[in-house]
């Protein structure tokens, strides 16, 4: 017997109702993204190396899935350079292009090289699939999509106050709690600065990034490998664990960050985002935490990410403000602000609280039975105006037995059945079967409509 196929760990199909749900979450996030004005571009699955590398930090440039050139890829690779079985300088010879790690980098190649045409600021939103050679786990995939909006081209800060707008009108529309947490990257290099380890800034962003994930002693151990002395390590701690309101922490901060003026212009930007969102109502909470670092070294300004709170489960949004992306793409000067819902960790916790809208998820509203020839002409000239009316209907391709259509409609659960023998096309009706109630009406086509519309 053949061997069964399997896909690659890491990735998923997706049943009829599994992508009902999902396009739910899609249209959902793209409406939103209409309300605020950003129009939809999208980028290749492939983009070349050279694009991708060095834009994540060496973490992430690991997790790249690279894809080997056609062709002889052998020629001009020397036996020795074969033997030697350094994989990542033999990927370099083997590989020009690679799946895209995120949509941000895309986006800004894109910028870059479509300057002409464009208007700035440049608001867009990208739905697409990305890839990461991660370890597959719970929430965590190898392939899954991003729903991105950007700004480009504005230094002001009401772009990040609309970005969190979006996200509370995102998640109160699907009806998820959620906690929208805020931070800066110029604190954090504030703090840096204070406790005398400013170039150390990746490696304490990136450690602390982890805090929620591996705990504080852990974090504490990872600095002081990365060379951090047992002196600045100890004057972090009370700040990674700063808590009360936002308007307490921010006040300690500017006691704190006195010294550092990169520090005291990060605070001075979360009062203005955190104060301008307290007067637009927000439905979720919003809070300055400190320990968000959001380990991509690219960004520079504000950094945002998204917690339910109804559901164990990684952040299922992100973004934050990235000041030169760009320019190393030649195209210095062009600041931007970003956001990406994570798609599929949403329709996790969706599935989990049960909170999709049954009008979402619904397919087929009428099934036609066949009875043969005559009967499936009649019923199909009805099944035009049904059509017309945008109710979703079909007809049972066969002549088959009732049992078996009847077994067809529950299946895909159709809340009506219209049945037409020769008594029904005598009288020009149908016969409407209510498959919740197991009600039957015989019915005009006019009727048809309105009942199953109601």
């Amino acid at each position: 017997m053949a061997a069964k196929p399997s896909i690659p760990k890491g990735t998923r199909d997706f049943s009829p109702v599994e992508m009902a749900k999902r396009n739910y979450i899609f249209n959902t996030i793209r409406d939103v993204y209409h309300l605020y004005g950003f129009q939809q571009i999208e980028t290749p699955s492939m983009e070349m190396l050279s694009t991708l590398m060095g834009k994540y930090g060496d973490e992430g440039d690991k997790l790249l899935f690279k894809i080997q050139n056609s062709g002889d890829y052998f020629s001009g690779i020397t036996d020795e350079e074969l033997l030697s079985r350094n994989a990542a300088k033999l990927a370099s010879k083997f590989c020009e292009k690679g799946l895209r790690y995120d949509l941000t980098v895309p986006f800004a190649r894109y910028v870059v090289m479509h300057r002409d045409e464009i208007t700035f600021p440049f608001k867009r939103y990208q739905i697409q699939p990305v890839w990461r050679a991660d370890r597959p786990q719970k929430g965590r995939y190898r392939e899954f999509y991003q729903c991105d909006a950007d700004v480009v081209g504005s230094d002001s800060l009401l772009n990040e106050v609309e970005l969190m707008q979006i996200v509370d009108t995102v998640f109160s529309r699907f009806n998820i709690r959620v906690c929208i947490k805020i931070n800066n990257r110029k604190i954090l290099s504030g703090i840096a600065e204070i406790i005398g380890e400013s170039d150390k800034i990746v490696d304490i962003t990136v450690a602390i990034d982890k805090l929620d994930k591996i705990g504080l002693d852990n974090v504490n151990a990872e600095l002081k490998e990365k060379g951090i002395s047992d002196e600045a390590i100890a004057k972090l701690q009370p700040i990674i664990l700063l808590s009360g309101t936002n308007a307490e922490k921010l006040a300690i901060l500017k006691n704190v960050l006195s010294a550092s003026e990169v520090g005291l212009k990060g605070v001075e930007e979360s009062e203005f985002i955190l104060n301008t969102l307290e007067t637009m109502g927000l439905k979720n909470e919003i809070e300055l935490d400190l320990t968000l670092a959001r380990g991509l070294n690219y960004y520079t300004g504000a950094i945002f990410e998204v917690k339910a709170l109804d559901v164990q489960i990684g952040s299922i949004t992100g973004g934050g403000r990235y000041d030169n992306l760009t320019g190393v793409f030649g195209m210095a000067g062009v600041s931007g602000v970003g956001i990406s819902f994570g798609a599929d960790r949403i329709f996790d916790v969706l599935n989990q609280l049960e909170l999709y809208p049954k009008e979402a998820v619904n397919g087929t509203e009428l099934l036609f039975i066949n009875f043969g020839e005559k009967e499936a002409a009649y019923s199909m000239g009805i099944l035009a105006k049904v059509r017309a009316a945008n109710i979703r209907a079909e007809i049972f391709p066969d002549a088959a037995k009732m049992k078996k259509q009847m077994s067809y409609a529950n299946a895909k659960n159709i809340p009506f059945v219209a049945i037409v023998g020769e008594n029904e096309m005598n009288e020009g009706k149908v016969m409407l079967k209510n498959m919740e109630t197991g009600e039957q009406n015989l019915v005009s086509a006019d009727e048809l409509i309105a009942i199953v519309k109601k």
